[in-house]
């Protein structure tokens, strides 16, 4: 292991330090309340839960190597050189502690037995869940110079503890099958384990996890191993940014049990990305770490920008202005995390702002005092943000008067529905005045408005808020929705809960698309996150034979259909004609294909994950011309189902 602070327990990990609190049997009724969802989300849970038993390992100094495979038939096998469960007999239930914590809900190092100072698994539940929710499993531990292993089913044990040979090694080897029973879907997606496993390698410097996918036709490994820790993590999620200064900055230090890392970099974007992570769970929600780190940096600026005479007293900065094109990557790890909420997602102790704060200032403090450099850099940044902040909040303000004086006044151009409640409502934002028109034609008033755009729209990831307020092309978008841009955004006084892109099916229609995802994301997020954004999917192909008109979405469907019609006549002629742009379709067929809620498709567009939305729009829309190149090249069979 690297030089990163480890809070090592000085004691033998054994049966003494397992206690049981209570059974097994809610965890098949109700999955959900366990691992999230029975969906493929759940799926990949049941592997971060046993890796997470590892990595506990791991931090209290006894694991350095972690291996995840997806063997044959989507099985998983997770194999650690940590200290081994343990074996021995467990006073409370007089059975063996191996099967206690596979079998029992709430059994587990974690309780205060001493088994672990630092954990970042379910409370000690992962095992047993993993076990409920599996048709089979089977542990093997090596310790004490053997090798112990068990099998169960479901939950159930259905080979007892039994020692099977000799190992000059220690660790654990846990390999199993999630249940059919249980979830929606058995199939794992790699690249979702590989990015998470990443991220954990990140978060735990020196460790080394290997990630391996042994099913046939789609082998591959990749072996991460950070000695730079989360710096390396910074650098990494910018690489696809322009930095501003070379280094990244790490600051780090320890209280009692509890320890805190920070590493930072500023970029050339304009958008903030922060990640924080308390016991290497990722807390999307924030909590005390990011409180203590954002009030010490906003203090530290400011007190620089008036030492060094960069900043008079009246032009101190704010908060967000700091953060502008910052990329931090928060760590802390502490025994008695207190999450708030069943998903973790937010951190509680008040004892870590304090940490964090103190941290930052001290250190942070120093830094800028030893490299002037990049002090300036990134105060100057920080005025530019500032200085663009206010020219937006004046242009808002000028909307704002502008939108109070006129009563509200819709676009010209959008022909608005005659239903009032959004929750009912839906706007079709039309690439063009052509579709426009003749999806005002085909619409149903009663639910439906229609807003067409025209000319080249404005590339946000690009530009500062200041330059989206006023501009032509978004402006009409922002009115028509009702509720506001950024800061100001506010859900409950948005017009419809239905925005649908309708663009046509090629190259300028994928743009108007991503153009129109990349604002949304940046300025109107809650919009995506609450799941409000959809793509209409305009059919490729229109087939007919005599009076039989279909339509088809992809390349086989039109095959499928096409030998569909013909019959058992394989020589009758359907003509297939592809359809080139939705405004070449007269009303009826865009009511029929793309409009009527009873026939068309729409796509929903999900925010899975924050991170790898934000690193999309950074490549696709960017500065940089390499990534790009690069992400079409490896994404370019993909496209037609790609989720941002």
């Amino acid at each position: 292991m690297s030089d990163q602070p480890v809070i090592k327990v000085e004691q033998e990990y054994d049966a003494a330090q397992i206690q049981v609190l209570e059974g097994l049997e809610a965890v098949r009724k109700r999955p959900g309340m366990y691992i999230g969802s029975t969906s493929s989300s759940g799926l990949h849970h049941l592997v971060y839960e046993i890796v997470d038993n590892a990595i506990d390992e791991a931090l209290a100094g006894y694991c350095s190597e972690i291996t995840v495979e997806i063997l044959e038939g989507d099985c998983i096998r997770v194999t650690d050189n940590g200290r081994g469960i343990p074996v021995d007999i467990q006073q409370q239930t007089g059975r063996p502690a191996l099967e206690v914590v596979f079998t029992v809900l709430h059994a587990g190092g974690k309780f205060g037995g001493g088994g672990y100072k630092v954990s970042g698994g379910l409370h000690g539940v992962g095992a047993s869940v993993v076990n409920a929710l599996s048709q089979w499993l089977k542990v093997e531990v090596h310790k004490d110079g053997k090798i112990y292993q068990m099998q169960f089913s479901r939950g159930n044990i259905t080979q007892e503890l039994t020692v099977i040979g000799t190992t000059d090694k220690t660790g654990t080897v846990v390999t199993f099958q999630p249940d059919p029973q249980m979830f929606d879907t058995l199939v794992y997606d790699y690249e979702i384990l590989h990015t998470r496993m990443r991220e954990q390698a990140f978060l735990n410097a020196g460790l080394k996890i290997t990630t391996m996918d042994r099913r046939p036709g789609q082998e591959q490994t990749d072996t991460m191993h950070y000695e730079g820790g989360i710096k390396e993590f910074v650098s990494y999620l910018n690489r696809s940014k322009t930095p501003l200064h070379e280094n990244v900055i790490y600051l780090s230090g320890n209280k009692a049990d509890s320890l805190a890392e920070v590493a930072l970099q500023y970029n050339d974007s304009f958008n903030e990305t922060m990640l924080s992570f308390a016991n290497n769970i990722h807390t999307a929600e924030g909590g005390m770490h990011e409180t203590g780190f954002k009030a010490a940096l906003t203090r530290v600026l400011n007190s620089y920008g008036l030492k060094t005479g960069v900043l008079k007293p009246e032009d101190k900065v704010s908060g967000d202005d700091c953060r502008e094109g910052l990329t931090v990557v928060i760590s802390v790890k502490l025994t008695e995390a207190q999450f708030e909420g069943q998903t973790k997602a937010k951190l509680g102790n008040a004892h870590i702002r304090t940490l964090v704060d103190n941290i930052v200032s001290e250190q942070l403090s120093v830094y800028l005092e030893e490299h002037p450099a990049v002090g300036k850099v990134i105060l100057e940044k920080a005025m530019m943000a500032s200085r663009a902040r206010e020219a937006a909040r004046k242009a808002r303000e000028s909307i704002r008067r502008k939108t109070a004086l006129g009563g509200a006044a819709m676009p010209d151009k959008l022909r608005d529905c005659n239903e009032n409640n959004p929750e009912l409502t839906e706007i079709y934002i039309v690439e063009g005045d052509s579709a426009g028109g003749s999806a005002t034609q085909g619409r149903d008033s009663r639910f439906q408005a229609i807003l067409p755009l025209w000319g080249k729209m404005l590339n946000v990831e690009k530009a500062r808020a200041d330059k989206v307020y006023g501009n032509d092309k978004l402006t009409p978008v922002i009115t028509a929705l009702g509720a506001g841009l950024g800061d100001d955004f506010d859900l409950d006084r948005l017009r419809y809960h239905k925005v649908i892109i309708m663009a046509d099916a090629d190259v300028d229609g994928s743009h108007i698309r991503t153009l129109l995802l990349t604002f949304f994301f940046r300025f109107m997020r809650p919009l995506i996150e609450q799941g409000y954004v959809y793509a209409a999917m305009p059919p490729l192909y229109k087939l007919v034979r005599g009076k039989t008109t279909r339509y088809a979405f992809s390349d086989e469907e039109r095959d499928q259909i096409s030998a569909q019609m013909r019959g058992d006549n394989p020589n009758a002629k359907v003509d297939i004609s592809r359809n080139k742009g939705l405004g070449e379709m007269d009303p009826h067929e865009l009511w029929e294909t793309t409009m009527n809620p009873e026939t068309r498709t729409l796509k929903k567009i999900k925010l899975e994950d924050a991170v790898k939305a934000d690193e999309t729009f950074t490549i696709l829309m960017g500065e940089k011309v390499e990534p790009r190149k690069e992400f079409i090249e490896k994404n370019a069979k993909y496209v037609v189902n790609l989720d941002i």
